[in-house]
């Protein structure tokens, strides 16, 4: 096991270098530079001026140097300056040290999409392995439908119908940011039930593509598993249905799920950048959103980074669940 670890751990290293290179070199590709952005608040700027402040971020130089010494840096965990008007280290607008753990732009991304996670894998594996045993039931039906939706709906149009219903119409839950406006003056249990308030829409939109998704994706391999003949001698034996159902076929349809989770990582990070934008939510994907509507390079390439590490390191879990779900794999 340890020698399969470090394997992967070093496949990981020119894995991730590539990923950074051509990052750096497609937000270079897209339209408009952080020069501009600052010259069209000043329209009495001169080109001399255009050029200095070009000089100034580095932007004047061929692009593979400016990668070379941009990962020069990297490899000293410097992510640069950020080219916004403060000037401010990356790493302290991802991590503000003076903000309290739960205030910190990285932690709330983080917690959100650990939270997501964990909401997709305890209700669509139950969702999947049902609707297999009770296939073409009402329930299945049920779920099918629900699963059609899921792919079907925009996340950011599900967001904004989901703020007019339970945020205005019915004013129930909270449409903005993640504590209310009286939260300091709260006790200890309701600043923890304001919290959870404004988590109920945003976890829900950012888990709902990805439950309907990994339900029908369990649900196919269980179908697959509980026609083998392995589970018709399980039952041929006398052993009770859910024993069969929850201790032999589940387990073997569980192996795809497992990669699968290790591969929505990417895609929940990404998904931040929407919902975060829409709920007002000060977390990495509003960051990054300013960032490259800045043109704001050092951000931008810090974010991806950090997310490209998490991606990463999601993969390598995966496959390390992988390896303990399957025997033959510890076996070769």
């Amino acid at each position: 096991m340890l020698g399969y670890t470090l394997k992967r751990l070093l496949e990981m290293i020119p894995t991730f270098f590539g990923i950074t290179l051509l990052s750096f070199f497609i937000i270079h590709l897209a339209p408009g530079k952080p020069t501009d952005v600052l010259a069209d608040m000043n329209p009495k700027i001169t080109p001399e001026a255009r050029a200095k402040l070009e000089q100034y971020y580095g932007l004047d130089k061929p692009i593979m140097i400016q990668y070379g010494l941009w990962l020069k840096r990297i490899v000293k965990l410097d992510f640069g300056e950020s080219f916004s008007t403060d000037r401010r280290p990356v790493m302290e607008k991802i991590w503000d040290k003076k903000q309290p753990l739960s205030e910190r732009r990285l932690f709330i991304t983080f917690l959100i999409n650990v939270l997501s996670m964990l909401i997709i894998f305890i209700f669509a594996i139950p969702i999947g392995v049902s609707s297999a045993t009770h296939q073409y039931s009402i329930y299945d039906k049920f779920t099918t439908t629900f699963v059609f939706l899921g792919f079907a709906i925009p996340s950011f149009w599900l967001a904004l119908l989901l703020m007019m219903l339970f945020g205005i119409h019915l004013d129930w839950l909270p449409i903005s940011g993640l504590k209310s406006m009286n939260y300091d003056s709260l006790s200890l249990a309701g600043k923890i039930w304001d919290r959870a308030n404004h988590l109920i829409l945003p976890l829900f939109v950012s888990s709902f593509g990805g439950l309907a998704g990994l339900s029908r994706y369990m649900r196919s391999n269980m179908l697959e598993v509980i026609r083998q003949d392995y589970i018709t001698t399980a039952r041929a034996k006398g052993l009770p249905e859910r024993s069969v159902i929850y201790r032999h076929a589940m387990k073997n349809a569980m192996l795809p799920i497992i990669t699968l989770l290790g591969l929505s990582v990417p895609g929940l990070i990404g998904g931040s950048v929407i919902f975060e934008n829409i709920f007002g939510i000060p977390g990495m994907g509003q960051l990054f959103f300013m960032g490259v509507m800045t043109r704001d390079y050092p951000l931008i390439m810090g974010i991806l980074t950090i997310g490209a590490f998490l991606t990463l390191i999601g993969n390598l879990l995966a496959d390390l669940g992988y390896m303990f779900a399957d025997p033959r794999i510890r076996a070769g």
